[in-house]
């Protein structure tokens, strides 16, 4: 019977589960985006919260300071905690809770575990709803309303936008033109994620040899498409050598790799 077992203990010890979503707890709140399995996320997301909400606890210096030790306590990384208080916190103030959301992948090749991407929901950028808003100020009024695509684009300096407008992406096209290459070539690039990639404006070798690998994962991961596990870390180095016409040696490189991540 599963009575007193509501937490996911996750086939782990106390001190092990601990351990993990301390670590968890403090990727996420350095790079405001995670990947990891459904089950982890779900857990992490009860367990970084609460400490986030604590970083909303300002009436005197006795009481930030007290929320500062046992976030600590939590978390065991003095960068974590410095970054949660002075980053995190000056973007959250306006939310009343639902700090994180979690966003499904699809299955892991291997152990076909579920993967989900866990992320900080005021610093994602990607789906062009993001408002900066001063610290300390009110969030804006939401409001469900029929007949939105009607409503002006248009706002003034002195008006409070209420309605982000989301950038549309366009459809990738069914034909490949002939300045575009074929980024299928790249070991850990699918048809899909080529699609994703083309659409974004990344055709050719050339662009992507150039494009930063953090940005590339940043296309990924807000794409339809079930593409945002994939590891562009080698991409680059591979559309350069594709470039440059040196074929050979793309061909050993990628004997060196696993769906674009080094064995």
């Amino acid at each position: 019977m599963r009575h007193g077992n509501k937490n996911n203990n996750l086939s782990r010890t106390a001190s092990h589960r601990r351990a993990l979503l301390m670590n968890l707890g403090c990727q996420l709140i350095t790079y405001k985006r995670i990947t990891t399995t459904v089950a982890k996320a779900k857990a992490l997301r009860t367990y970084i919260e609460p400490l986030i909400t604590k970083t909303k606890a300002t009436e005197s210096k006795e009481a930030i300071s007290h929320n500062h030790r046992i976030v600590f306590s939590y978390l065991n990384d003095k960068a974590a905690v410095k970054e949660l208080f002075t980053v995190v916190a000056p973007k959250v103030v306006g939310r009343p809770g639902g700090y994180t959301r979690i966003i499904k992948l699809g299955a892991r090749q291997g152990d076909n575990a579920e993967m989900a991407m866990i992320e900080l929901v005021d610093f994602n950028e990607v789906y062009g709803k993001h408002i900066d808003t001063d610290a300390g100020a009110e969030p804006a009024k939401k409001t469900r309303r029929s007949g939105g695509a009607k409503a002006k684009a248009t706002t003034n300096s002195d008006d409070v936008v209420t309605d982000a407008v989301i950038e549309t992406v366009p459809a990738p096209k069914s034909t490949t033109s002939s300045n575009e290459d074929d980024l299928t070539i790249i070991e850990g690039i699918g048809p899909k994620a080529a699609e994703v990639l083309i659409a974004a404006g990344i055709s050719t070798f050339a662009v992507l040899a150039i494009t930063d690998a953090d940005k590339v994962k940043e296309i990924l991961t807000s794409a339809t498409a079930r593409v945002g596990h994939l590891d562009p870390t080698t991409w680059a180095q591979q559309s350069q050598l594709a470039a440059d016409g040196k074929m050979d040696e793309l061909e050993e490189l990628k004997l060196k790799l696993n769906n674009g991540k080094e064995i």
